[in-house]
C-alpha cells in the first residue's frame, strides 16, 4: 500500500518528520498541573475573548510566548491510493521546545519506523535509529530560521510547523480567509472552543482549551485541493509548560557505526531534479 501519496518525506532518510506534537491516552489529562513557581514564569493569556478570531489569536500569542514546553501528539493521516481508496496511517510524536535554540521531535510511525529531528541552535540533524543513518546541516539563527530552512531549502515536510515559530499569530492572520466558531465542547474532559477556518489550500479545525492556558488540544487539516481531499489529524496531550531540560537533549552525538548522508535537496547533481519534486498538490507546509 502506498503511504507516500499524502505524507512522505523526500529525503534520503525517508523520514516522516515533525508534524509537531502528539500522542494522548484517554485517561490522561490534556494539560499537566504546574507548580506555583513555574506558573509565575509562564506568560499570561489575558482576558478570554468570545469571538473566533480573538480565541485563535489568544492561543497563538500565548503559545509563542511559552519559553519551553513538551507535548505528545497522536496523529493520523489519509493516503489516497491510485484506486481512490483512502487508507489511514498513524504516528506518535514527542515535541520538546526550548526557545530560542532548542528543538527535538521524536517520531514513530505505525509500522515502527522511528526518526528524531534535533536542533541545537547550530545544526539541524535528522537521525534514523532503525537504519543508523543521519543527515546534518549547519543552520545558526534559532528555531524560526531552522524551521524555515528545513521546509524551504531542504524540502522536508513538517506538518503543523507554524506552531513552532514566533510568526504564528501573523501566519494565522494572513493565511486564514474565513473563520467560524463551531461550538463549545470538551476534549478528554477539558472544556474547549471548536473553531473552523479556511485558507487558500487547507481547511482546518482546531480545538483550543478554555481558560488561562489556551493551548491547542486537537487539529484537523483537510487538503481540499488534493485528490480525494485527504485529512491530517493530530491530538495533543500531556502539555508540560515547565519541563526540566538540558542542552544534551538537543545535541546529536552519532552512535557507533552511524553513517552520515546528505539531505536529498543537497544532491541535485547526483540525483537530477530531486530537489525539484513539487509538494503534494494543495499542501502548504
Amino acid at each position: 500500500m502506498n503511504k507516500t501519496l499524502y505524507f512522505g518525506i523526500r529525503n534520503t532518510l525517508c523520514v516522516a518528520v515533525l508534524a509537531t506534537m502528539m500522542g494522548c491516552a484517554e485517561h490522561q489529562p490534556a494539560i499537566q498541573p504546574q507548580t506555583f513557581a513555574s506558573q509565575e514564569m509562564l506568560p499570561q493569556a489575558g482576558v478570554e475573548p468570545s469571538d473566533a478570531k480573538g480565541i485563535l489569536q489568544r492561543m497563538a500569542n500565548y503559545l509563542v510566548k511559552i519559553p519551553k514546553f513538551t507535548v505528545d501528539l497522536s496523529d493520523s493521516y489519509d493516503t489516497v491510493q491510485a484506486s481512490g481508496q483512502k487508507l489511514e496511517f498513524a504516528a506518535i510524536r514527542k515535541v520538546i521546545v526550548n526557545r530560542p535554540n532548542g528543538l527535538r521531535v521524536e517520531h514513530e510511525e505505525s509500522h515502527g519506523e522511528k526518526n528524531v529531528v534535533l536542533y541545537d541552535g547550530k545544526d539541524i540533524t535528522v537521525f534514523s535509529p532503525n537504519k543508523n543513518i543521519y543527515a546534518q546541516v549547519a543552520k545558526p539563527g534559532g528555531i524560526d530560521e531552522a524551521v524555515k530552512y528545513f521546509l524551504k531549502d531542504l524540502n522536508m515536510r513538517l506538518p503543523l510547523a507554524m506552531l513552532l515559530v514566533s510568526q504564528l499569530p501573523a501566519e494565522l492572520d494572513s493565511r486564514t480567509e474565513s473563520l467560524d466558531y463551531v461550538e463549545k465542547t470538551s476534549i478528554h474532559g477539558k472544556p474547549a472552543h471548536h473553531l473552523a477556518g479556511r485558507t487558500e489550500t487547507v481547511d482546518y479545525q482546531v480545538w483550543i482549551a478554555e481558560g488561562a492556558q489556551p493551548l491547542p488540544l486537537r487539529v484537523v487539516l483537510t487538503y481540499k485541493l488534493a485528490e480525494g481531499q485527504p485529512q491530517f489529524r493530530a491530538q495533543f496531550s500531556d502539555w508540560n509548560l515547565a519541563p526540566q531540560l538540558n542542552d544534551a537533549q538537543f545535541a546529536f552525538t552519532p552512535p557507533e557505526g552511524a553513517k552520515k548522508i546528505a539531505f536529498l535537496a543537497q544532491l541535485p547533481s547526483i540525483v537530477p531534479g530531486a530537489s525539484e519534486v513539487p509538494a503534494h498538490p494543495g499542501e502548504k507546509q
